[in-house]
């Protein structure tokens, strides 16, 4: 599980927030940073150690005070199957103060993504909005 998760969290992330334009020189500058308040994991196919993957980020809706949800997918590089996805609700917080604030000029930009990306689905991740459940028959 944990493995997964890095693969969804810092090193995905971190080139999503780099495009937006806050990675470190906005945290500098502004003392402002994410952080991931939620997150739903869904695993639904295995990878190995030795499979090549690819991680796609879409952002859905706008950002707000509140914050923003951000759902990835996980698959298989060359073939192209899923194996999980993850649904976060990631807010920004102003880290002198350590409170969630507004988000600031540099961050509101919707996402738009530039053809077929690690960054940018060709498609919304399906389960989005999922409640944690036992699978129906």
């Amino acid at each position: 599980m944990a493995y997964y998760n890095v693969m969804f969290g810092p090193r995905s992330s971190t080139e999503l927030w780099l495009k937006l334009g806050i990675g470190p020189t906005y945290m500098k500058a502004r003392h402002g940073s994410t952080f991931t308040a939620e997150c739903h994991v869904r695993y639904l196919r295995e990878i190995h150690l030795a499979d090549r993957v690819q991680v796609s980020i879409l952002l859905v809706g706008r950002p707000t005070r509140s914050g923003c949800t951000r759902v990835e997918e996980l698959r298989h590089a060359s073939e192209g199957w899923l194996s999980a996805t993850s649904e976060n609700m990631t807010i920004h917080i102003d880290m002198a103060a350590r409170k969630n604030r507004a988000v600031s000029a540099g961050y509101s930009r919707p996402h738009r993504g530039a053809g077929r990306s690690p960054i940018a689905p060709s498609r919304v991740a399906e389960g989005i909005g999922r409640k944690v459940a036992m699978p129906s028959k």
